[in-house]
């Protein structure tokens, strides 16, 4: 699939929304991308995940993809690292905020164990915080790291994680801090659409 029909197919399942929101990060921005919304879809999501397995593929040439494990932060990025797993043969784990700390733990029994391969995907990448905890766990276990992957990035500035990233859809979306955003200045309400809000 090409970029712009990525793209097309987000605006065809209203998952590209424009307005005023309050992201994750507490910025600003006049757009929104809502992978929830396609990834809804199962044919559309295992399109997409096997998609992203290809291109990780590509970028990994001469290299066998062999993994134990993908692995995702919650919620967001569940679904895809399923199918993504499921396009590899292997294990599709995630990781949870722990409510004491804030910060994203394998729960339920999950384990990255020393010398195994993992990927780890995320939905959309925004600051790009929460694929660095899942590197940082990864590496904390003494897993190999194969990269990292996503459906979107939305981020101004490209993010480097120290690995190989793969994204299908670059979107550079401009945001603003509160007291920059010119739609608070016009007095339009600002929209959290997330699933977390700092």
């Amino acid at each position: 699939m090409a970029e712009h029909e990525i793209k097309n197919l987000f605006k065809e399942k209203q998952a590209l929304l424009e307005g005023h929101f309050q992201l994750t990060s507490g910025r600003h921005s006049d757009m929104y991308i809502q992978c929830a919304l396609v990834l809804q879809h199962p044919d559309v999501a295992e399109r997409l995940g096997e998609e992203l397995v290809a291109r990780v593929r590509e970028e990994n040439a001469g290299v066998p993809v062999r993994l134990s494990a993908v692995c995702a932060p919650a919620l967001g990025g569940i679904i895809l690292g399923h199918v993504v797993a499921r396009a590899l043969g292997c294990r599709a784990i995630f990781a949870e905020r722990d409510s004491s700390d804030g910060q994203l733990k394998l729960r339920r029994g999950f384990e990255i164990k020393p010398g195994e391969t993992v990927l780890a995907v995320e939905d959309v990448i925004t600051t790009g915080g929460s694929l660095k905890e899942i590197v940082q766990l990864a590496q904390n276990a003494g897993a190999k790291l194969l990269g990292v992957a996503s459906v979107a990035e939305r981020s101004a500035a490209p993010i480097n994680f120290g690995t190989t990233k793969t994204v299908l859809l670059k979107l550079p979306l401009k945001d603003y801090s509160p007291q920059d955003c010119p739609l608070c200045k016009e007095g339009t309400p600002a929209v959290k659409p997330g699933s977390r809000v700092k």
